[in-house]
């Protein structure tokens, strides 16, 4: 299976080049498969409804949140009724909606996919995420109930994803870090036959601080005052993530590659 996984949609900008760029996407690189994580696709902070509407429209199979999956208040109740948008497995447990489930894909394969938060450096204190994602994991495992796992792990520390992707080794067909709007270096398969990747990077203006216009961030590093709201940049995009090719007998990684599309960065674009 060819398997794509975008990083967190930041504003307009980043929604707007995911509509747009997406179904050609599907096309050109033949995917059977595609996560997209849209927690800061409204103004930057949480989804609604109608845009997670327009990212399914455009070609997501499944999309997942964050730690702002319910800034937009109507989430609360869209993702009781749309089982394709996920939230973090290890939030409160009364919280609606599900932080794992099994899709099916083409020619009857089933894509299990799973979202967890971090807790290093976090604002909140998240229950355990490697004991709830091993416990979902145990649940469809690899190669047995399911063709695929993906992996989102939505946290701030590069170690505490290293480790989780250690953790998950030969588990997941992908464990890929959000979150940091920032893409790593660092896509390769580990020792057990998982695809990694620290972050995917955002769909968003890199002409900006992690998507945000500059002016207010810049001031508030400076003088440690706030003047003003964040406000997300609005120049043109790049899609940033990253695509995994998976073995049909074991589910495992058979390569993996970054990929960026449009804007500032250098563009990547896995030829599998």
């Amino acid at each position: 299976m060819k398997i794509l996984f975008l990083g967190d949609v930041m504003g307009r900008a980043g929604r707007e080049a995911v509509a747009a760029r997406l179904p050609e996407l599907r096309e050109r690189l033949k995917l059977d498969f595609v996560v997209v994580n849209a927690e800061n696709a409204a103004s930057g902070a949480g989804l609604t409804g109608a845009i997670a509407d327009k990212l399914l429209e455009a070609g997501a199979d499944a999309i997942t949140l964050g730690d702002h999956a319910f800034d937009q208040r109507d989430m609360l109740a869209y993702i009781e009724r749309q089982p394709r948008v996920l939230r973090p497995l290890n939030i409160a447990k009364a919280a609606p909606g599900a932080g794992f489930r099994v899709f099916e894909a083409p020619r009857g394969r089933r894509v299990a996919v799973a979202q967890a938060l971090g807790r290093v450096f976090m604002s909140r204190p998240y229950d355990d995420p490697f004991s709830a994602l091993d416990a979902a994991l145990r649940a469809a495992p690899l190669g047995g109930g399911v063709d695929a796992v993906i992996v989102d792990f939505h946290a701030e520390a590069t170690s505490e994803k290293m480790g989780m992707g250690r953790w998950l080794d030969g588990r997941a067909s992908l464990v890929v870090g959000t979150h940091t709007h920032v893409p790593t270096a660092d896509a390769m398969i580990l020792p057990r036959g998982t695809a990694y990747m620290t972050d995917a990077g955002m769909c968003g203006d890199y002409d900006s601080v992690i998507g945000m216009k500059p002016d207010e961030p810049m001031r508030r590093f400076v003088t440690g005052l706030p003047k003003g709201r964040f406000e997300p940049a609005t120049g043109e995009a790049t899609l940033s993530g990253v695509v995994v090719e998976t073995d049909d007998a074991t589910g495992l990684a058979h390569s993996v590659a970054p990929l960026r599309v449009g804007g500032k960065l250098a563009p990547a674009l896995p030829e599998l």
